[in-house]
């Protein structure tokens, strides 16, 4: 099992019932596999989310205009989709479009 925190902000949280903070225990991955933060962004959307799906998912990724920071490091710089999410990670789900 792996111990999480998933932060949402910049408007993301309405999409999860407006709790910006939620600490997670994640299931065990299957063997041989990994929890990645693509397979954490499914989970998300299928135990959490209580938002329209198309306004923070976009086919197998996140929608354009969430940034998402692992550890205050922007995904991209770890491989995006396929960084292995590691116990006590922080994962940060920051919408950049704003109304207004």
């Amino acid at each position: 099992m792996c111990d999480i925190t998933v932060e949402f902000a910049g408007g993301a949280e309405l999409l999860f019932d407006n709790k910006k903070k939620h600490n997670i225990t994640l299931p065990p991955a299957d063997e041989g596999s990994v929890w990645t933060v693509t397979r954490l962004i499914h989970w998300l959307a299928k135990n959490l989310l209580t938002g329209n799906p198309d306004l923070f998912i976009q086919k197998d990724s996140i929608r354009p205009g969430i940034l998402v920071l692992v550890n205050d490091t922007d995904w991209e710089l770890l491989g995006n989709g396929d960084y292995a999410i590691q116990n006590k990670d922080s994962v940060l789900f920051m919408s950049t479009l704003h109304g207004g």
